[in-house]
């Protein structure tokens, strides 16, 4: 069955995350691997490094993804946006590298007026110049999370991401994170038998379902097409249960990863609710 996890905090130490998770008993893990609102973040030390690895190799073969920093935009035209944007993918990469976590995901930025074409051309132009310096290979895949569409966001379309791969030098390390509340606020429809496949052909012809590597499941409080990013707990928006069993019964996805960004208290009791029901949910 696919692993679920949650999206944890680091707070207190990086290794703490997997505590976290355990308490809810996830089997995939998502985390920061530092302060996201910040450019020049406290980077773990070589003890906490060493302490996240350990605690990993506790929970063999769980799969763990970063989620790169909101701060970044890799599309923008602004060059002292562009030269930070750089810096701070580099240095996201290497952190991951580190660590040993093999995916590192992140929105495609916006183009902020300059036009989706121009935007594409800008952040794929970026993000082969952070790949290229941060020099990490193939130690970690990069997956580019489908988007809402909101503002001028880039990635709203299975064809903007497609585009992004085809262009870019390094189209090996480069998969999909698909989010279940953005693509449906993008006008993908999972919530009956007929449109999640018709979704998911979509997704296999543009890009292939071999590059689909990691999801999150969140549900989405607007509407089909609404392109407004807002998510909520698992059955309580419009994607409904519905929509989520298609998903978590595709054979095609048995073992990925697949976990949640839905809002949650100190003691976590959305995350195991949220949990519970995706696992009601397998036949």
């Amino acid at each position: 069955m696919p692993r679920f996890g949650a999206h944890m905090s680091i707070s207190g130490g990086i290794a703490l995350a997997f505590d976290r998770l355990a308490e809810v008993e996830g089997e995939a893990l998502q985390i920061f691997t530092a302060n996201q609102r910040q450019w020049q973040p406290k980077t773990p030390t070589p003890a906490e490094i060493e302490a996240f690895k350990t605690r990993r190799r506790q929970g063999v073969g769980m799969p763990v993804a970063s989620h790169d920093s909101y701060l970044i935009n890799l599309a923008s035209s602004n060059p002292e946006t562009t030269g930070k944007s750089i810096t701070a993918f580099v240095e996201e990469l290497r952190r991951c590298a580190a660590l040993g976590v093999e995916y590192l995901i992140m929105h495609p930025g916006s183009h902020l007026g300059q036009g989706i074409a121009a935007g594409l051309q800008r952040f794929t132009a970026n993000l082969d110049q952070a790949m290229d310096e941060a020099d990490t290979g193939r130690q970690v895949m990069v997956l580019l999370e489908t988007t809402a569409g909101q503002g001028t966001n880039l990635g709203a379309s299975f064809e903007e991401l497609a585009a992004i791969i085809a262009a870019s030098a390094y189209p090996e390390q480069l998969g999909v994170c698909y989010d279940t509340c953005h693509t449906f606020a993008a006008g993908y429809d999972i919530r009956t038998p007929e449109t999640y496949a018709e979704t998911m052909a979509s997704f296999d012809r543009l890009l292939g379902l071999e590059r689909l590597r990691f999801f999150h499941l969140n549900d989405a409080s607007k509407g089909l097409g609404s392109r407004i990013d807002r998510h909520t707990h698992i059955g309580q928006g419009e994607i409904t249960a519905a929509g989520f069993r298609n998903l978590v019964n595709d054979p095609r996805f048995a073992d990925h990863p697949m976990v949640l960004e839905t809002p949650k208290s100190d003691d976590l009791h959305e995350d195991r609710e949220n949990l519970a029901l995706l696992r009601s949910l397998l036949k």
